[in-house]
């Protein structure tokens, strides 16, 4: 059988890195922290509040996909955390590669703005959210995958994941 990468993707804040390692966690799969994969400058550049441009996310996208070919390569699920913000970002990272579902999390961005204004030591700062939702492409009806609503806490969103990703297969 052939392996599967389920790429939970949304804005900053949605949840991404906290649900994505929750549904790795459940199934038994790998898991990649998508930011993890950002070149230094980018990190300095979101960290000093600048937006990220796409000749900027270009060599990170390509980072990712390329992770996720060699995981399968080695005929290994993963779950893979990116924001996969345009359709063309999601278009590179299933570009030769044919395990790719995404999973995008839906916040309000009420939410999305409380969550960001509580959280510590990251290095992107919620004045980017706009930048973000702005850039934002909801997933089409053409694209592998679901949108689910990411609201509540982490194991319970998770659940909604898995739910949702069954309907994927």
């Amino acid at each position: 059988m052939s392996p599967t990468t389920l790429v939970v993707m949304g804005c900053v804040g949605a949840g991404k890195s906290t649900v994505g390692e929750a549904v790795a966690n459940r199934l038994g799969w790998a898991f990649v922290e998508g930011d993890e994969l950002h070149p230094a400058a980018n990190r300095l550049k979101m960290a000093g509040g600048v937006p990220l441009t796409d000749e900027d996310r270009e060599p990170w996208l390509r980072r990712i996909a390329g992770r996720i070919a060699a995981q399968e390569s080695l005929g290994l699920d993963s779950v893979v955390t990116c924001s996969g913000l345009r359709r063309a970002y999601r278009a590179l990272l299933a570009d030769r590669n044919g395990s790719v579902r995404f999973v995008a999390l839906d916040v309000p961005e009420t939410e999305l703005a409380r969550r960001l204004a509580a959280r510590r030591d990251h290095f992107m700062p919620p004045t980017l959210l706009r930048s973000q939702l702005e850039a934002f492409e909801p997933l089409a009806a053409d694209e592998p995958g679901v949108t689910v609503d990411a609201t509540g806490e982490p194991a319970e969103v998770a659940t909604r994941v898995l739910e949702a990703f069954a309907g994927l297969s």
